[in-house]
């Protein structure tokens, strides 16, 4: 008999996908190797695993979005080819990208039923339009505006529109793939929900996701992967995150952190904050030490991200002061900050951090095209040997070095990002969500690096939306809140419900161990 979901739900039944020894090559890379695998109507079936197990190929190739070299895939019981999502739409499969794919300009009814406007004489019929998107949005329990753009969204709001999208054209089948990866609180919970309740009314959903508790939350069966095969599919009633993590990494993890580092008594100010205004930030003002790795805590919108910036001089400060070590920071810009030993690690490597079409290398040496140049012409012996040995600090291949950024794992773009940052050799390094969309095992390798820096003097200012790993790295957190520091803890007195409890109150303490 098949666990229960906690709907109520069964998790056995008739496979809605299968896929029979299918592989997939990229050049020379092997993606998949032999996968076979049953997904039954009407359940939530994960796929988890490390950045570069093959999860994301194997989610694209059900949806149709790439093809399968070899192997079979059926789809009620039936071989099929899929070539395009199109086609997978027409068997009744959706697919969720990591990249929200809306039409920004748009309204919200448009993006919904975008290719299968009702019409009448040839033209789109706006008021049968409106009312059937009433329909459906009552239906899904959605209550977006059908006249508001898409635009002016937030994610959690532009992930609805693709699920009615998907709703609009009779999916059975929605690959979600890192659907939460971009949101928190009250927006993760709403998205629970929602999978909920498309299994509640017998859809199937895949999920491909990093984030275990979540899987274990929601899942009826997780299959896990490695290196382009499955390590074994098993009811998630039989999982818990200690057994995912061990057949993820083929090991146990016998510590998601590093032990913590004590700041010395005598450590200098790297970093002196006083008075900072910018977009988003009031007043604030804050020492970080040389050593420290300081957190930064808070709700979504609080102003982590544009204090980050203003600090960095990728916004403009409206007041107030940033010294490095003793010596005023002009706000000239990221270039001038790097040069004076500031680095920051962006929120979004996607959208500020890379250059996707470039090689690992290229990347790396970005910001550092001076020391290797010679009369306006860049040493490329010099760039690949300089790369190399940063690159191997963070634990990626000479091979991975060489490749296209845009190819490699999340994980390993993100190992790209904090190589070119410790290219400039920072004395102060901003770290923005350092580990979001990365796997457990690339998120341990960045932890050890973060700590290593710390031990070796870099001053490390740690922004994360995940608690657990403010709680992990950092001796001392500031809390924000609306723009302003609501608390500062040490020792002692760094707990989850403080920090929480700080984020959500009106009113700033500062409490010390």
């Amino acid at each position: 008999m098949g666990r229960l979901a906690p709907s109520g739900r069964s998790s056995t039944g008739a496979a809605l996908v299968e896929l029979r020894d299918v592989s997939k090559r990229f050049g020379g890379v092997h993606a998949l190797a032999g996968i076979s695998l049953e997904i039954p109507a009407g359940t939530v079936h994960a796929l988890v695993g490390e950045n570069g197990a093959g999860k994301s190929t194997l989610a694209k190739i059900i949806a149709g979005a790439i093809p399968h070299d070899s192997g079979e895939l059926l789809v009620d019981g039936r071989q099929v080819t899929l070539r395009s999502p199109r086609e997978g739409l027409d068997l009744g499969i959706a697919m969720m990208a990591q990249e929200l794919l809306v039409v920004p300009h748009l309204a919200v009814a448009q993006n919904v039923f975008l290719g299968v406007e009702p019409r009448r004489a040839g033209w789109v019929d706006r008021r049968a339009l409106r009312r059937r998107y009433r329909e459906l949005a009552s239906r899904a329990g959605f209550s977006l505006d059908a006249d508001r753009r898409v635009a002016g969204l937030r994610v959690a709001e532009q992930q609805q529109v693709e699920i009615m999208r998907a709703l609009a054209r009779d999916a059975r089948l929605i690959v979600m793939d890192e659907p939460s990866q971009a949101l928190a609180g009250a927006d993760v919970e709403r998205l629970h929900a929602i999978i909920r309740s498309l299994a509640a009314q017998g859809r199937t959903v895949l999920l491909v996701s990093h984030f275990l508790r979540e899987v274990l939350e929601l899942a009826d069966t997780i299959t896990v992967m490695r290196d382009g095969r499955i390590v074994r599919s098993a009811p998630a009633a039989q999982e818990d995150e200690a057994s995912l993590i061990q057949a993820m990494l083929g090991r146990p993890l016998t510590s998601a952190y590093p032990p913590k580092l004590q700041v010395a008594p005598d450590a200098g100010v790297a970093l002196r904050v006083r008075g900072l205004a910018a977009r988003g930030v009031d007043n604030v003002s804050f020492d970080l030490h040389a050593g420290e790795i300081l957190g930064l805590a808070g709700l979504v919108g609080a102003g982590r991200s544009e204090l980050a910036r203003a600090i960095f001089g990728a916004d403009r400060r409206q007041g107030g002061t940033v010294e490095l070590a003793g010596e005023p920071l002009s706000p000239r810009g990221p270039l001038a900050s790097l040069r004076h030993g500031l680095a920051m690690v962006p929120e979004s490597r996607r959208e500020l951090g890379l250059l996707y079409s470039r090689s690992a290398v290229e990347n790396v040496s970005l910001s550092s095209l001076r020391a290797h140049s010679r009369l306006g012409v860049v040493d490329r012996r010099s760039e690949r040997a300089a790369a190399a040995e940063l690159l191997s600090r963070v634990a990626l291949t000479r091979a991975g070095g060489e490749s296209i950024v845009g190819t490699l794992s999340g994980g390993n773009q993100q190992k790209v990002l904090f190589a070119r940052m410790l290219m400039c050799r920072p004395r102060v390094l901003i770290a923005d969500e350092p580990t979001r969309g990365v796997d457990v095992g690339a998120k341990r390798a960045i932890y050890d690096l973060l700590v290593a820096l710390a031990s070796e003097g870099t001053a490390i200012l740690l922004i994360s939306s995940e608690i657990e790993e403010i709680l992990g790295l950092a001796q001392r957190v500031l809390v924000m809140r609306r723009g302003g520091i609501a608390a500062e803890l040490e020792g002692d007195a760094i707990s989850e419900p403080a920090i929480l409890a700080a984020a959500f109150s009106d009113t700033s303490v500062r409490q010390a161990a």
